[in-house]
């Protein structure tokens, strides 16, 4: 097991993937979990006491392990109770910009999340999915709700979804009524 250091700090966080949730303690330094999520020298994390559950009886435990692997580019998002586990958000944007919140919504292929989207500039699907290297983006005060499980049902201060792994986006404000589709 890795030894805690005093650049490294331990987070809870839930991992979800398209078939399994992991609960469990993450070492991260002291650019958070952003930073490590999308440090492009790293696949893969070591969560630390994790429990184990298949995201269809997601709290069912299948078991617990004092160490787990997982690779990052599987994983859909990662929710966490405080904000400030994130780590620094400032270094990231480049300096002073102006930011403004998007409620969004974002489906992927076994989950929909929404949230509140902090982004800088104009708003444009584009450049969300391709602006920066960084594929794990923060949502906050979101939920993560399975597509076909809806009792897998997390509310989150703080989340990280990948953007290889979405689907849609959508900016709530702009939602439409509408009939059933024909």
């Amino acid at each position: 097991m890795p030894e805690l250091n005093s650049t490294h700090r331990q987070i809870l966080a839930d991992f979800l993937s398209a078939s399994y949730r992991v609960v469990g303690k993450i070492m991260v330094p002291n650019s958070g979990l952003v930073g490590m999520m999308n440090d492009t020298n790293n696949s893969f994390l070591e969560v630390l006491n994790a429990k184990l559950a298949r995201a269809y009886t997601p709290t069912k435990l299948v078991g617990g392990y004092e160490v787990l692997g997982v690779a990052k580019a599987n994983l859909f998002a990662v929710c966490l109770t405080r904000r400030e586990d994130l780590g620094p958000q400032a270094p990231a944007r480049g300096g002073y910009q102006t930011l403004t919140n998007y409620t969004i919504r974002v489906t992927s292929q076994v989950y929909e999340l929404e949230g509140s989207l902090e982004w800088s500039g104009r708003f444009e699907f584009a450049s969300v999915m391709g602006k920066g290297a960084s594929d794990f983006i923060a949502l906050y005060k979101a939920t993560l709700t399975s597509i076909l499980i809806p009792q897998l049902h997390i509310e989150s201060q703080a989340m990280l979804f990948n953007r290889r792994q979405m689907d849609t986006l959508a900016v709530l404000a702009e939602k439409r009524k509408t009939g059933p589709i024909a």
